[in-house]
């Protein structure tokens, strides 16, 4: 699990269409679906990833404090489950029942869309507006699983990315990236 940074979409981009199978429901959710009135987290994690597990405690508090304020959650999992299969659909509900998670949690399959986003490691995190364009990209905070000075996990860049689109404040362009374990690609 070598430790990634993601590859930082251009801010504005508009977010790329999707339509995938949810282990939670058992339906085929697109991003039209899913979006919300106000924002749209779309989140790329995977069950076996340390920095994923070390983050999803303040996942699951995201989730809490602003669905109800009109942004839509969703995690992707793209994880070659041939290679990985702890990251299977399967295993992909227990996870979404453990944690208790309230919003959807998809497999990508093809792993189209993690190409689409560009997306490079778990957890990956992408904010988009109202109308999808990207408004922010990058890190959770600058909490790190097993590290000797560790810092809390607060949720701090993209809570205030959140607050800040709620807001109609302008998001700042330094953004850091995330940083975690490469999605592990099909051969």
């Amino acid at each position: 699990m070598a430790l990634t940074a993601s590859n930082m979409m251009n801010l504005g981009t508009a977010a790329p269409g999707f339509c995938l199978p949810d282990v939670i429901s058992g339906k085929e959710l697109s991003l039209e679906e899913l979006r919300g009135t106000k924002g749209t987290l779309i989140m790329f994690i995977c069950n076996h990833c340390p920095y994923v597990i070390h983050v999803m405690p303040e996942i699951i508090r995201l989730a809490a404090d602003y669905r109800s304020q009109g942004i839509g959650l969703v995690a992707i999992s793209s994880n070659d489950v041939v290679a990985y299969p702890e990251d299977s659909p399967g295993k992909m509900k227990e996870f979404a029942g453990t944690w208790e998670m309230a919003f959807p949690y998809l497999y990508d399959e093809t792993q189209q869309v993690a190409r689409a986003y560009d997306a490079a490691c778990t957890p990956d995190f992408y904010l988009f507006d109202s109308e999808l364009k990207l408004a922010y990209r990058g890190r959770l905070d600058e909490s790190r699983p097993r590290v000797e000075n560790p810092k809390p996990l607060t949720g701090k860049d993209l809570r205030g990315a959140l607050n800040a689109l709620l807001s109609g404040q302008l998001l700042s362009e330094i953004q850091f990236p995330s940083m975690g374990c490469n999605i592990k690609w099909k051969s």
